[in-house]
């Protein structure tokens, strides 16, 4: 029989027909997974082919002789089909597991670990839930650590206001009841207690404000040599004051761009630091010059070295290694916020800094881009 456009027409209209039908038929297959979606996609596909050719058939656009070989032939394409949408679904099924498996994993803040084969965006999807469980351990850790940390301020600061605060009480009490014999002296500890109350307080809005990313914008060329100059005139009657000698080498004079007052501050904090802890009779030298492209300052002390354990720590909010904590003498330890303050300082501006034990005992290393 001859073909024309009606016969044509008929056999699309038949199939069109029966993929629709096919189509609203697996809907809820469509709706459970994904292996359902393939399944519907294959069951509505076979049925259009199969309603096309059997409509091609009814219109006899084939010869009668072939009706049973062509349909012979459909049903085979069908059971392959199905065959293979099978395999497929069983495929994505695993894949599936695999992928809510590794969403479970992070969930519970584990790194997932399960290397089995994903296929196309599957296993980039895995790839990138792994990195992401790293980054959230790691912030986890890094929240912990932190909590920890302000933790041990806490306990700190509190033991350190409250041995200046009982002081102030039982000299309060003392001058009211007017047993006192020299009310000179006792007002001179009033404003030693109050200074360093003062410091403290100081101290925890200065570490408040870097840890918010306050810290000052306003910059302008920073001549090094200049700052250590500074710093070491500042400090000279506190080494004094401790029986230690405090020196000075310029090896160079970088020129960094920040904000002095704030460097000054840093620095000033490193070096107090090292006379503090240097014994009697011992040398605090402060040095500058340029190191590997960077503006260097180094406060090498005397203080008989750092616990390897405590090397990492120096620096974190409220650290102080248990040498560091009394409070008593001319001298006596802060609430462990310098150091922090330093760390802020300098990564504000971009800089590094770090301690490392060296001869008589250890060494700082500021360092700071070049302007």
């Amino acid at each position: 029989m001859s073909l024309n456009i009606s016969n044509v027409v008929y056999a699309l209209l038949f199939a069109a027909v029966c993929g629709l039908v096919a189509w609203l038929v697996t809907t809820p297959l469509r709706r459970r997974s994904i292996g359902g979606l393939l399944a519907s996609v294959t069951v509505t596909a076979s049925s259009t082919t199969a309603a096309a050719v059997v409509g091609a058939v009814h219109t006899m656009l084939f010869p009668a002789h072939q009706h049973v070989a062509t349909l012979v032939i459909i049903a085979v394409t069908a059971v392959a089909v199905t065959l293979t949408a099978i395999l497929a679904m069983r495929r994505v099924s695993r894949d599936s597991a695999v992928l809510r498996q590794a969403i479970a994993d992070v969930g519970e803040g584990r790194v997932p670990t399960d290397e089995h084969k994903l296929s196309g965006e599957l296993q980039q999807a895995r790839r990138d839930l792994q990195a992401a469980a790293v980054m959230l351990a790691e912030a986890r850790r890094r929240e912990q650590a932190l909590e920890s940390s302000r933790r041990q301020l806490v306990s700190w600061v509190s033991h350190d206001l409250r041995t200046p605060l009982a002081g102030l009480r039982a000299i309060a009490e003392a001058l009211e009841d007017g047993v006192v014999d020299d009310p000179a002296l006792y007002y001179k500890r009033i404003h030693e207690s109050v200074g360093r109350l003062s410091k403290m307080v100081d101290d925890l809005f200065d570490l408040s404000r870097i840890q918010a990313g306050a810290v000052s914008i306003d910059t302008e060329r920073v001549v090094m040599s200049d700052l250590v100059s500074d710093a070491v005139a500042s400090l000279e009657p506190l080494a004094t004051a401790s029986h230690v000698q405090l020196s000075g080498s310029i090896h160079a004079s970088p020129t960094v761009v920040g904000n002095s007052h704030e460097l000054n501050r840093a620095l000033t904090n490193l070096m107090a630091n090292a006379i503090r802890h240097t014994d009697e009779g011992g040398l605090v030298e402060v040095g500058v010059g340029v190191v590997n492209g960077q503006a260097e300052v180094s406060v090498h002390d005397a203080c008989g070295g750092i616990d390897g354990a405590d090397l990492e720590r120096v620096f974190d909010v409220g650290f102080r290694a248990s040498v560091a904590r009394s409070v008593d003498g001319p001298n006596p330890a802060g609430a462990g916020l310098g150091l922090a303050i330093t760390r802020g300082i300098v990564e504000a501006h971009k800089g590094t800094v770090d301690v490392t034990n060296e001869g008589p005992g250890c060494v700082f290393r500021m360092r700071l881009p070049l302007a």
